[in-house]
């Protein structure tokens, strides 16, 4: 049997989602055996963007090879502006941190991440902070589905 894709010179890839918003950036991570995808935390947009030290901060714990970033793309499936800006900001932070990257579709996310939350008992104001990171693991977890055998 082949070799896993995110199998990587004798390790396995490490792969951080990110779920690229105005405000906030919800980011996810997956296991060192890049299998499953686990939401990590929220960050103040500008912080990623910029390269804080919270930013790094995740970079170092988690030691990721790729960068994985949900897109928004219309119901049609177009990239609309809004995926052009996320585009944008991806790859600003790629460039920033040293880490290829690549998109996912992330349509319905958000809202799949928000009946997670509910489910558990959460309301409106009390999942605000978590919804981004549950989306980011959400496409992350599809993503590696995809890449591995």
């Amino acid at each position: 049997m082949p070799p896993s894709p995110l199998r990587l010179f004798g390790g396995y890839m490490r792969v951080v989602a990110l779920d690229i918003g105005e405000a906030r950036i919800g980011i996810a991570a997956s296991d060192a055996s890049g299998s499953l995808a686990s939401p990590v935390c929220v960050l103040p947009a500008h912080e990623v963007v910029s390269n804080a030290r919270t930013w790094r901060r995740v970079l170092e714990d988690y030691e990721p090879e790729l960068l994985v970033c949900g897109l928004p793309k219309t119901m049609a499936g177009e990239v609309g502006p809004q995926a052009q800006r996320v585009i944008k900001v991806a790859e600003k932070i790629s460039g920033s941190c040293g880490i290829p990257l690549e998109f996912v579709d992330e349509r319905l996310s958000s809202a799949e991440a928000k009946r997670i939350l509910r489910a558990q008992g959460l309301n409106e104001k009390r999942m605000r902070g978590k919804v981004d990171m549950v989306a980011a693991s959400l496409f992350l977890q599809t993503w590696l589905d995809n890449h591995t055998n």
